[in-house]
This record gives structure tokens, C-alpha cells and sequence, in this order.
């Protein structure tokens, strides 16, 4: 695996694009740029499993790994859903499996930094070049809306 790393400024303090990313409105919105009908399910507390969901029940299953609110979330991939169910290790699952993927947002003169770095396979890191920038742009517009 690799380390993917992407940013963008937001004109916005930390708190609203906090709010941004991981509000269920907000959050389905800006994720509709990997996959339309993504959303989470979770109670969000740091140690707490969380389910990352497109429409049909499928996607995979992590843990918040730490939470600092309106500083950092780091989230450690765990293994896929499907149909809703969280499912077993298998082959595909391990070479993701114990993955990061953090968010930290930090102040700056015109308003927050907003970083997220993750690790990603050899097969998934150009998709992920080209869309995360996408995701972060949405993140900015609605935080600055």
C-alpha cells in the first residue's frame, strides 16, 4: 500500500468544516463523489465500529481509531459489508485490511486547512487521485456556503 495524501483551504473555521464532514446531510453529500448514496452509520465516538454504506447495504466496516473533535479522525479499515452484514476476512479484504485514513484540520490565515492521508492499494490509487480532490471541493463549497 501506498500513502495518498490531499488538501485544499477552506475559507471556514475548523468547527463548520468539522460539521461539514461528518454531518449524515453533509457527509452524504460531499461522498457522493466516490459513490451516489454513500453514507455512514455509526455513533461516531472514537474506539466505535463504523459502517462507510453505498445504497445497496455494501461497502466495508472500520473503527474509529481517534477522534479529536474539530482537529482529527483517523479511521482504521477493517473488512467489507455486504447486504448489510459485516463479512469475514478473505483474500480481497486482506490487502486493505488495517488501512488508515485521517483528517486533520488546522488553522490557518485564511481559514482551515483540511488534510486527509490514506493508504491505498495499487489498484485503487489512481481512482482515488482523481476523485478525492472532487470530494474535498465539496467539502470546501458547502463548508463556505
Amino acid at each position: 500500500m501506498k500513502k495518498e495524501k490531499f488538501s485544499v483551504m477552506i475559507n471556514a473555521p475548523k468547527e463548520k468544516v468539522w460539521d461539514t464532514l461528518w454531518n449524515d446531510q453533509s457527509y452524504r453529500e460531499w461522498t457522493s463523489v466516490f459513490y451516489p448514496g454513500s453514507h455512514a452509520v455509526s455513533d461516531w465516538n472514537e474506539g466505535s465500529k463504523i459502517q462507510f454504506l453505498g445504497p445497496d447495504g455494501h461497502g466495508m466496516y472500520s473503527r474509529i481509531d481517534r477522534k479529536q473533535p474539530n482537529e482529527y479522525m483517523a479511521f482504521k479499515h477493517l473488512g467489507e459489508v455486504k447486504d448489510g452484514k459485516e463479512q469475514e476476512a478473505n483474500e480481497s479484504t486482506e490487502s486493505w485490511a488495517g488501512a488508515m485514513e485521517t483528517y486533520s484540520l488546522r488553522k490557518s490565515e485564511d481559514g482551515t486547512e483540511l488534510e486527509v492521508e490514506l493508504d491505498v492499494t495499487d489498484d485503487h490509487q489512481q481512482y482515488f487521485k482523481e476523485t478525492f480532490p472532487q470530494a474535498l471541493n465539496k467539502v470546501k463549497a458547502l463548508a463556505e456556503s
